[in-house]
């Protein structure tokens, strides 16, 4: 019994310095705790001296007073004593309060300490602001959100295939499907409720191939009556990191003109979905309309922005319909963030057939006008099976060449046509961290 009183104490007394250690915000509030306490101990001296000097010597109470004050030690060991006992309960209780407290809102198995430590790590995070679509802006948002939570996704709305073109189509909203892997990406509740939410209906003409997701946003834009307020909800729902955002709230239509084999002029093609399919190489896109304004939280964002990162994702069909919008590219030009171009690991059948890392390069800058990133990162590691229709992008001599150059390994090695999230967001953490530290002198061409 004796031992299983004592177990907690001393692991509360050996916790003492990591509750007093730097970035849990702590020890001003313990200080700030103590100094109340300590003024109420004073003033209940005060009255027990006057009870002591009040009493006759060598009466019961006078007795019991200088036996509790330990009145015959010296002074220095009895302020010791006293001051060592105050602070040591005064910890525990803390402790004990908070571990009380805090104990909803703690995963099983999981440090109290390294959580809270984490959660004030992540909160002074650089605002990052991650534009793309598809699968790939949620596999670099899923690697971001463990190093900030100062996230914001700004997503293209141009998808017109699946079921976000279906219910685009039959309800008039924007396509919800690449808002939706945002979402679950930067989920707090990885588990059952991301996994709902990434539900996919089958064996029924009327839902099938519709993502729970989709349907879900779909109802509650209908609810709320609007499409933003949606995303808002849903965020709320699974307790998202960061703010995921449409690029625009106009309906726009992905437009390209693709060079097709023994055929003497251009053909245009219309729709986000569309494009992939036409076989022959896409020489130029744009939106239609071409003056869709974008939503102005995202632009707030990139003008407050540390870092913007462009891509990973389909170069024609995933990352331009957002540079396309015409005052979102101007907001990233005017912003002084550190803006990173996210090279993809393999080319893509139907836009990006045989391009290396510049002609990823070449083909973005040709319709946003070059000087636009900081950095153009780049994967150097090309071992894997992949997709026969594919082949690695690779850097070549004119991307090497390039002093925005940084190369590192980015893949997945159980997935190798995919990035993996956490290289991935290693690797633009060092890249900013190195590029703002002022006392270092980085070179990108590594």
């Amino acid at each position: 019994m004796r031992n299983n009183f004592l177990t907690p104490l001393w692991q509360t007394l050996r916790d003492i310095p990591r509750w007093l250690g730097p970035g849990l915000g702590i020890r001003r509030w313990f200080l700030f705790l103590l100094s109340g306490i300590t003024l109420l101990g004073l003033g209940l001296g005060v009255i027990l001296i006057d009870m002591y000097h009040d009493n006759s010597a060598g009466s019961p109470l006078h007795i019991f007073l200088a036996f509790v004050s330990l009145s015959f030690m010296p002074r220095a060991l009895r302020a010791v004593i006293f001051g060592g006992l105050g602070v040591g309960l005064v910890v525990y209780g803390i402790v004990q309060l908070n571990r009380s407290l805090l104990s909803p809102f703690i995963r099983p198995g999981s440090d109290i300490f390294d959580q809270l430590a984490n959660f004030r790590r992540r909160d002074r995070g650089p605002r990052i602001v991650g534009i793309g679509g598809g699968h790939g802006l949620a596999t670099l948002l899923r690697g971001l959100k463990t190093h900030s939570r100062n996230l914001t996704a700004v997503v293209t709305v141009a998808d017109d295939g699946g079921s976000s073109g279906r219910l685009r189509e039959r309800f008039g909203i924007l396509p919800p499907g690449d808002i939706r892997n945002c979402l679950a990406a930067l989920s707090n509740e990885e588990a059952l409720l991301t996994q709902l939410f990434q539900y996919r209906f089958s064996g029924s003409p009327d839902l099938e191939g519709h993502s729970f997701g989709n349907l879900f946003i779909t109802a509650l834009a209908d609810i709320t009556g609007s499409f933003e307020d949606a995303v808002v909800e849903s965020s709320r729902v699974l307790s998202v990191n960061g703010r995921v955002l449409p690029a625009t709230l106009h309906d726009v239509k992905l437009v390209a003109s693709v060079g097709v084999p023994d055929i003497e002029n251009e053909v245009r093609v219309k729709g986000e979905s569309r494009i992939p399919e036409m076989a022959g190489q896409v020489r130029h896109v744009w939106l239609e309309p071409d003056d869709a304004p974008a939503f102005p939280p995202v632009i707030k964002s990139i003008l407050n922005a540390d870092v913007i990162v462009v891509g990973p994702g389909s170069l024609y069909t995933s990352i331009l319909p957002n540079l396309l919008v015409q005052d979102l590219l101007a907001a990233i030009r005017t912003s002084r963030a550190m803006k990173i171009f996210v090279s993809n690991l393999v080319t893509q059948a139907g836009e990006t057939d045989t391009y290396t890392c510049y002609d990823h390069v070449s083909g973005l800058e040709k319709h946003v006008g070059e000087g636009l990133f900081d950095v153009i990162l780049c994967n150097n590691n090309y071992e894997g099976d992949i997709n026969l229709s594919s082949e690695w992008v690779r850097t070549d001599d004119k991307t090497l060449s390039d002093p925005r150059s940084y190369c590192a390994d980015l893949v997945d090695n159980e997935h190798p046509r995919r990035h993996d999230s956490i290289k991935l967001a290693r690797a633009i953490m060092d890249v900013f961290y190195q590029r703002t530290a002022p006392w270092h002198k980085v070179d990108l061409s590594r």
